[in-house]
């Protein structure tokens, strides 16, 4: 069998997958390369995709990557050097990067987050029938805030896999990689909307407010604003955003009226789980103390 897998039929392999620009491969596509090109290679019929595999990554430049989710396992073989975006993005193709991973990609904050986040839309789902109640409010708030377990490592870093509500993708864009590749996040509003919504994932309120500080001059408040109105958030996370803006500096008085021409019937609350806190009677919003 390692004399089907010698040094020349592993020559052609590699030539191959060269030739195919493929970075990224499940065991299903590396079955079809071996169904496809077993005659070209010059490999019998008893070679099995087990053995294929197996000498393909202890003979070739291929790598195994097994990524251990709670529910799955999944597993890709790395040819050549695909970004650690690529890789992560073909665990959830349909997905885009969001939260904390979008703000390092549009230079909102000067940490390196230790964890990627992609996001996956979840199908429509009719609107909510019943509505606020101030009670409800506080005491959804007073508690810890909910987060993914749909977690996996990637190298020395975390990934995490959200499922975010529908959207339609609104303000998801393609940019450019260091490497070239071409990487779907959520543009400059949309994160600071994300941000705003889920601070856990986002390094914090602290984090979040240094972003809405770096964004001035670079987003654009109109957009902003007509993304959340077009989100349809049951809670009324303009209080959030406007007490951001307000509170980060650099943007016009203006801007901030556009989030105050927003419905502000309720007191909110800045974050989940904060502890003690002060209200900024200007938004109606609770903040932790010395905020």
């Amino acid at each position: 069998m390692a004399k089907a897998l010698g040094r020349t039929v592993l020559t052609k392999i590699s030539k191959t997958l060269e030739d195919s620009g493929a970075k990224i491969l499940r065991r299903s596509e590396l079955h079809g390369l071996l169904a496809e090109h077993r005659e070209g290679w010059g490999l019998p019929k008893n070679v099995t995709l087990n053995v294929f595999v197996t000498t393909l990554v202890e003979k070739t430049a291929m790598r195994r990557m097994v990524f251990d989710l709670p529910y799955r396992r999944e597993t890709r073989f790395l040819w050549g050097t695909p970004s650690p975006y690529e890789v992560i993005l073909s665990l959830k193709p349909e997905g885009y990067f969001s939260h904390y991973t979008a703000m390092f990609l549009h230079q909102l904050t000067e940490q390196v987050p230790k964890t990627f986040y992609l996001n996956t839309e979840q199908p429509p789902k009719p609107p909510p029938t019943s509505g606020l109640e101030q009670e409800r409010i506080d005491a959804a708030f007073r508690r810890s805030p909910r987060v993914s377990k749909n977690c996996t490592i990637y190298e020395d870093r975390q990934v995490c896999l959200l499922n975010g509500m529908h959207t339609g993708r609104l303000g998801v864009i393609e940019i450019t990689g260091s490497q070239g590749e071409r990487i779907p996040v959520t543009c400059i509003e949309r994160t600071l909307i994300d941000i705003a919504v889920r601070p856990i994932y986002a390094g914090g309120v602290f984090e979040v407010l240094k972003a809405y500080r770096r964004a001035a001059g670079r987003a654009s408040t109109n957009r902003l604003a007509a993304m959340l109105a077009q989100l349809r958030y049951v809670y009324p996370y303009h209080q959030v955003i406007g007490f951001y803006l307000e509170r980060a500096g650099g943007y016009r008085p203006a801007a901030l009226q556009l989030f105050r021409k927003f419905e502000m019937k309720w007191d909110f609350y800045l974050a989940h789980d904060m502890g003690e806190t002060e209200c900024c009677k200007k938004w109606r919003l609770f903040i932790p103390k010395g905020f």
